[in-house]
Order: structure tokens, then C-alpha cells, then sequence
């Protein structure tokens, strides 16, 4: 990365401001408070963070500033919805919420044609679902629908991919009057640039299991053993097992 040599948006990059962990966990409660000096203060403290992740962008051929103004986009909407109680480091929630903006801003600004001959495959696949559904009471794989139409998997997956309209991880797929629930919570992003804060984000999860729980995860989904021959070797009930194994899942699953 060139965080030291680069000047985006009238910002010197070298002279940015780094916030300990302390400093940023007083700030978000002060936020929290309506502290509007406080939320600036964390939005300067923390734009090295944006620099970081729009740096994962460079090659896409965007400008760069416009990048970093979204990404400072994804920053605000962090601080103002990160809760300070939760056992995780706000670096953590806010990486996922500036990459979520900028793709939404790729996504709004680089609109793909789809060429005629594959909008009449995907609307021909559709058709072609609901008839095997209604003929077999339940739905089809893409195989099936492929194997209907006489074409290739791929063919039909690419088609019919092509046709749905881009999501963007903020839009909501629930509210009760709470909390909502956004897309990003919903699903998982398998691209690349992604990756490596999936990996950041489930080895931090995990080193916070205890022992117990890491080596009961470990016999189960990397060794492949059983509950019931787990509970033997280590000298537990299967339903210890299960109620350890599910609570480790669990709390993994709550961090990431």
C-alpha cells in the first residue's frame, strides 16, 4: 500500500490521524450520546481505514477520490450504526460497510447491457422452472432446467444471472420496527477483495473460543469425527458435544 505517499481528496494521507482502540471505543459511546465533535473527531481518526480499503479498488480504472469519498460514505453510516457494546472491533463492522458502499457505487455507475439472446434464454429458464415445478410439485435444479431446455448449465446460469437487477448490501429485506435487516446481513461475498477480511474477521472469532470448544470444532469439521466418537475420546455425553459444538457455532457466527 502507498498510504504514506498519496494525497486523495485535498487530504495529505501522511499526516492522517490514527486512533488507539481506547481512544476509538470513547469516542463511539460519546456518538452515541450526540456528540457531534466526537463523531467528527472518529471520522478523521479513521480515514486511513477508507484509504486501506479503496486501495483494494485501484485497478478497477476509478477514480480514485470518488472511491474515497464513498468509502468515507460507508465510514459515516459505521460510526452511526455500530453499537460500542458488542464484543467486536469497530474496524471489523466498518471494513464490510465502506466495501459494501463502494461496490454499490460501482454497481450504480457501470451499468451492463445484456444482449437479447440471453435475456430469451433467462426468460425461457424461467418458464421452463415454474413448468417442471408444476409438474413435479417441487423446484427444479439448474441441471434439471438445463436438461429441459437441451443447453448447457453454464449457459443457463450466466443467463439468468444477467437479468437480475444488482442489490446493494444496504438495501432491506426486513424490519419488524426495530433493527432492519439489510442484504449484507444475509448473505456472504465471495469475491476476492473480500476475502482476506473474512479470513481477519473468523480467526478473530475463533482464538476467542476456549480450548474445549476449539478442539471439539476441530475433531468435528476438520477430522471428520462424529459427535459420539468425539464425546468418547474426550470423555463427555454426544449431548455435551452438540450443546458445546452448537454454542461455539454460535458465537463465531454472531462476531462474523
Amino acid at each position: 500500500m502507498y498510504i504514506n505517499k498519496v494525497e486523495i481528496c485535498g487530504v495529505n494521507t501522511n499526516k492522517l490521524k490514527v486512533l488507539k482502540e481506547a481512544e476509538k471505543t470513547e469516542l463511539l459511546k460519546r456518538v452515541r450520546q450526540g456528540d457531534t465533535a466526537a463523531r467528527e473527531e472518529l471520522i478523521n481518526g479513521n480515514l486511513r481505514l477508507v484509504l486501506s480499503v479503496v486501495q483494494k479498488f485501484a485497478n478497477r480504472g476509478e477514480v480514485m477520490d470518488d472511491l474515497f469519498q464513498v468509502g468515507c460514505i460507508g465510514l459515516i453510516k459505521a460510526i452511526d450504526n455500530f453499537d460500542p457494546n458488542q464484543e467486536v472491533k469497530f474496524s471489523t463492522y466498518g471494513v464490510p460497510m465502506i466495501i459494501g458502499e463502494i461496490r454499490r457505487y460501482l454497481r450504480d455507475n457501470n451499468a451492463i447491457r445484456v444482449s437479447r439472446s440471453m435475456r430469451d434464454m433467462a426468460y425461457k429458464a424461467m418458464q421452463t422452472k415454474e413448468q417442471l415445478t408444476t409438474r413435479n410439485l417441487k423446484e427444479p435444479t439448474i441441471e434439471e432446467i438445463a436438461r429441459e431446455m437441451e443447453a448447457k448449465k453454464e449457459d443457463v446460469v450466466l443467463a439468468l444471472e444477467a437479468i437480475v437487477e444488482p442489490l446493494s448490501l444496504y438495501d432491506p429485506v426486513y424490519s419488524d420496527g426495530g433493527d432492519p435487516i439489510y442484504v449484507m446481513d444475509q448473505i456472504g461475498d465471495k469475491n476476492d477483495d473480500k476475502e482476506w477480511l473474512d479470513e481477519i474477521m473468523l480467526r478473530q472469532a475463533i482464538d476467542d473460543l476456549s480450548e474445549r470448544e476449539k478442539r471439539i470444532l476441530s475433531m468435528r469439521f476438520l477430522n471428520g469425527r462424529t459427535q459420539v466418537e468425539v464425546a468418547k475420546e474426550i470423555g463427555i455425553s454426544q449431548a455435551q458435544v452438540s450443546r458445546v459444538e452448537k454454542g461455539a457455532l454460535r458465537r463465531i457466527k454472531g462476531k462474523i
